[in-house]
């Protein structure tokens, strides 16, 4: 299935977990890739493994002009951009409110909403170039329900929805769908190593389906947003969270 062929995205956060699980994904359907990642040297081994259809490129994306400059990189790369998935993020510090430290509270907001609307505001003036596109903004389960302890975290999510609807009612005459993905909790590198089996355990038993997540299911969803499979969808949140949200 080549429904990407001719096709030209952008993901950051691309290197390890749910981004790099796009990635594949989207280089196995016909895409070319840029690797966006503050691991520079995974977005390397990640592009290397997948060869020509892939190039790396290391940022912060809450450096807006690194943002600028990931995307005219991907233009000269690859001649144009027609997809997009925002999917770097942080988690941040665990800590009720009030002890929450303002640098914790503006890093995770920088990196987890500004960069986004960063992203956007240089991914949309290339895709009215190549004619529209689609973009796939990854939120969370947290940003429609609150969670202890992660304020900046839950802030960011919910805001990013917003931003993400308002995207779609700015641009959806001109051609381009915004969306957005909640995953719930997903076995990724980083809960797997960061996690006691304890502690995976008991985040598994929140989900009807009583396990974590892979990053191959949210990536499914993800990539079927940005095909012409979903043209009629555009301006939504989308969760994919073994029933994280029903209870």
């Amino acid at each position: 299935m080549q429904d990407f062929e001719g096709k030209t995205a952008i993901v950051t956060g691309g290197a390890s977990g749910i981004g790099a699980a796009v990635v594949r994904d989207l280089v196995a359907r016909g895409a070319k890739v840029v690797i966006a990642d503050f691991a520079g040297d995974h977005a390397t081994a990640l592009a290397q493994e997948l060869g020509e259809a892939a190039r790396p490129f290391q940022l912060d994306v809450a450096d807006a002009q690194a943002v600028e400059a990931l995307v005219d990189f991907t233009v000269e790369q690859f001649g144009a951009l027609h997809l997009a998935v925002n999917n770097a993020g942080v988690g941040g510090p665990s800590a009720p409110l009030a002890e929450i430290a303002l640098d914790d509270w503006r890093r995770l907001i920088d990196v987890d909403l500004n960069s986004v609307f960063y992203c956007l505001k240089y991914q949309i003036p290339a895709m009215l170039k190549s004619g529209g596109g689609a973009i796939v903004n990854m939120a969370s389960i947290l940003g429609a329900v609150g969670w202890a302890g992660s304020s900046p975290y839950v802030t960011a999510k919910h805001a990013l929805l917003g931003l993400t609807k308002t995207a779609a009612i700015d641009y959806a005459a001109q051609g381009i769908r915004v969306n957005a993905v909640g995953p719930g909790f997903i076995a990724t590198p980083l809960v797997e190593s960061s996690m006691t089996d304890e502690a995976r355990a008991g985040l598994a038993e929140k989900h009807l389906l009583n396990r974590l997540g892979t990053p191959e299911e949210v990536a499914a969803l993800t990539n079927f947003l940005l095909s012409d499979k979903a043209s009629f969808m555009t301006g939504a949140y989308y969760p994919v969270e073994g029933g994280y949200l029903a209870r």
